[in-house]
């Protein structure tokens, strides 16, 4: 196995974000947060798609063939290929202009759970929703910055960070998807960065992107460090997709925000996609139940 990730994508973003595979497309999505889009490569990195929103969008999954569900600021979208045109499936925080979507990933009973947070991170003022057959419910109030959305392969837990200290984990109900039991405290590390976007592979290793800290790490289903993979050239790393007709495949999106002049000559590829071939696999996202 490589032991670090390679240039997939010199997408350049500002703010790379909820990459996700669309496997009856087989091509891989991810999102410019700031800049208001959504993008998609093929698997031999070619670009596809480059599609701007009205307001940030960060998060996406699919519907079916034709249709994607978007998380922008505000609502939940349904996006129609064919038409280029947006429906809301959702209002989330619609009556909160200052608020923004961040990390959101699809539970196992196809649930779509959707953070937010402030515009200007604002510590408390975010949260999470889970919309699910037509129905929004808040899971987790008062955050910073909602990260590390994932679930168990089981789909017993869920995990998840507010501002990238400690991932905590939680017991679900395998029916609604919906938390049934306290957030506990599950794994925290000194330096490496803070943690960000996470996902689970098939043998329920959390992958977790280190921001600032230019790699991604594997944890054990009981919080312990199985392994570190670089990725190359780049710190603020964001969040990891399995992808690949196989899902061996991990996909990292990376940021450029806030990053000096010095910082981008140093890191001239920072904001772009990497990739990394595994020996496990990842699981496949379960399409958004409406």
């Amino acid at each position: 196995m490589n032991s670090k990730a390679e240039l997939f994508v010199d997408s350049r973003c500002e703010l790379g974000e909820g990459p996700f595979w669309h496997p009856l497309l087989e091509r891989l999505f991810w999102f410019d947060i700031l800049n208001q889009t959504m993008l998609s490569a093929g698997a031999d990195g070619q670009i596809v798609d480059r599609i701007t929103f009205k307001d940030t969008v960060s998060a996406g999954t699919v519907i079916d063939k034709d249709t994607l569900a978007i998380a922008q600021s505000g609502a939940l979208l349904r996006y129609d290929f064919a038409t280029d045109t947006t429906t809301t499936i959702a209002e989330i925080e619609a009556d909160i202009p200052t608020n923004r979507t961040n990390d959101s990933r699809v539970d196992r009973t196809g649930g779509f759970w959707i953070g937010t947070m402030g515009r200007k991170a604002e510590p408390g003022v975010g949260g999470v929703y889970q919309y699910r057959a037509g129905e929004v419910t808040k899971v987790i109030e008062r955050i910073r910055i909602p990260n590390s959305i994932c679930f168990s392969p089981d789909g017993r837990t869920a995990y998840f960070t507010d501002s990238g200290k400690m991932i905590v984990k939680c017991a679900l109900d395998t029916e609604t998807g919906r938390p049934i039991g306290e957030w506990q405290d599950f794994y925290t590390m000194e330096g490496l960065g803070g943690a960000d976007g996470s996902v689970v592979d098939s043998e329920g290793f959390i992958w977790n992107a280190r921001w600032g800290g230019g790699a991604v790490i594997r944890i054990s289903p009981d919080g312990k460090l199985d392994k570190v993979v670089e990725v190359a050239g780049v710190t603020r790393v964001s969040c990891p997709a399995f992808g690949g007709k196989d899902l061996k495949t991990l996909y990292l999106t990376t940021a450029r925000e806030h990053m000096t002049p010095e910082e981008l000559e140093r890191e001239p590829h920072a904001g772009s996609v990497f990739s990394i071939p595994l020996d496990v696999p990842g699981i496949a996202e379960p399409f958004l139940k409406l």
